[in-house]
């Protein structure tokens, strides 16, 4: 899967999904950029690695960015991917504890980087936005039970499936042909965002194509029938 490549973007209507800069005011939004610097991330660098001391928040301009883990067998686990307006490094700015994961950019990456101890203060002097950051916060925790759950229920084409509607709504592009996905994330990123082997993910691709769902390309994946993905993702 490659790169964007422009296009109008396929979004979701639930506002409960916005990402974090969106939800701030323009107000907030200019009083919490006094306090940043910005940063570019080479596409494949890593903004912070799993260990890490959390000493930062970053927001994310414009990019993608990978959020995994390595089981002790030195499997690479996705465990979210974060797009422009989000916030990363939240949890251990939260909870003082080290980075619980490593968070990689899966293109160019323009970022505001905040010192934790001003985004404290910020969020001190923002009640409001501190608010809005626990809402956050709840959702994904909400997310992450339902992917939990996804594991125990659904075999690899509903957990592909599954992946593949997130991805659509969050960084798809719409065209005459259906719902161009163009993240650049390769099948053995896909397994491990699955919880099932590349081999599996390999064949569970090959059953929506044949369903005529999806097609499949060098530079991503086209969404043909949105709503036969969604039920069997569901």
């Amino acid at each position: 899967m490659g790169e964007g490549e422009g296009g109008s973007t396929f979004e979701a209507s639930d506002s409960s999904h916005l990402p974090f800069l969106r939800r701030l005011a323009p107000e907030e939004v200019v009083t919490l950029e006094d306090l940043c610097r910005r940063q570019r991330y080479p596409r494949g660098s890593t903004l912070f690695v799993e260990g890490d001391r959390a000493d930062r928040v970053i927001v994310i301009v414009d990019g993608r960015v990978k959020i995994s883990i390595l089981t002790p067998d030195g499997r690479e686990v996705v465990l979210a991917v974060r797009g422009a307006a989000d916030l990363v490094g939240d949890q251990g700015f939260l909870d003082g504890s080290p980075r619980s994961a490593t968070a990689t950019a899966m293109d160019p990456v323009d970022a505001l980087v905040i010192p934790s101890v001003d985004f404290a203060a910020f969020l001190e002097r923002h009640p409001r936005v501190a608010l809005l950051l626990l809402q956050m916060l709840s959702q994904r925790l909400r997310d992450a039970d339902s992917k939990r759950a996804e594991f125990a229920a659904y075999d690899t084409v509903g957990r592909v499936a599954s992946r593949l509607v997130e991805m659509a709504s969050r960084f798809g592009e719409a065209g005459d042909d259906g719902i161009r996905i163009t993240l650049p994330l390769t099948q053995e990123e896909l397994a491990g965002w699955t919880g099932a082997s590349r081999e599996a993910v390999s064949k569970a691709l090959g059953t929506l194509r044949a369903l005529g769902w999806i097609e499949t390309h060098r530079r991503g994946i086209t969404i043909l029938d949105l709503e036969g993905l969604g039920s069997r993702a569901s």
